[in-house]
């Protein structure tokens, strides 16, 4: 009988990879060609994406076992911005948030598999920090997916992640790490050897280029 081909699944740390987008990649990422090079290059089933979303007050549950509505929460979004006593600030706020909820929508059109969870807002002072850290989302999913899969692809640097994925190598599963060299945890890359790649290396592959006006 003839074997069936092993079920990879990639799982993406975004905040990880693509922090401070491209401005501190250097060149900006072609989505869809990123999930065809998963696909062609390792196999890959399925692509989990991990990031944060502005909600503001739109009602969700986050223990809620359900994904956050995107459709409604980009129109959530354009009803707010119909308040005509909202500040031009505020405004271009909303109009940023909702760019990300567009830029969602389309990797949910890519094929990538979203995994979002609400920014959270923190004031210190003047300063404004977000968070919405993932990690402990992936490493559950890790985990939860275990049997349904023979090897992973990891889109992270963070060297929070060794242990877990320690055990995967351990129990015999393939384990690829596809990270950025400089923001790779050394632990990571004595983990996987020789199965660590530097994302930069697939910039000509992946970089999206503009389409030339007819």
């Amino acid at each position: 009988m003839k074997k069936n081909k092993p079920v990879v699944y990639a799982f993406i740390d975004a905040a990880n990879l693509f922090y401070g987008g491209e401005s501190s990649l250097g060149w900006s990422i072609d989505y869809k060609k990123l999930r065809e090079y998963l696909k062609t290059k390792f196999a890959v089933r399925k692509a989990y994406y991990y990031a944060g979303v502005e909600i503001n007050d739109f009602p969700y549950d986050p223990l809620s076992a359900k994904p956050i509505d995107l459709r409604k929460l980009l129109a959530f979004h354009r009803n707010k911005l119909k308040d005509r006593e909202l500040s031009l600030k505020k405004q271009t706020e909303i109009n940023k948030y909702m760019q990300r909820i567009k830029f969602y929508r389309n990797l949910e059109n890519f094929g990538f598999i979203l995994k979002l969870k609400p920014t959270k807002i923190y004031h210190d002072g003047d300063r404004t920090i977000k968070k919405a850290n993932c990690d402990v989302d992936l490493t559950f999913d890790l985990m939860k997916f275990f049997d349904n899969y023979d090897g992973v692809v990891i889109l992270s640097g963070d060297g929070d992640f060794a242990p877990v994925l320690k055990y995967l190598k351990n129990k015999k599963k393939t384990l690829h790490i596809l990270s950025r060299g400089e923001r790779t945890a050394k632990e990571l890359k004595r983990l996987v050897g020789s199965d660590f790649m530097d994302f930069h290396y697939l910039r000509e592959k992946l970089k999206y280029t503009k389409k030339a006006p007819i």
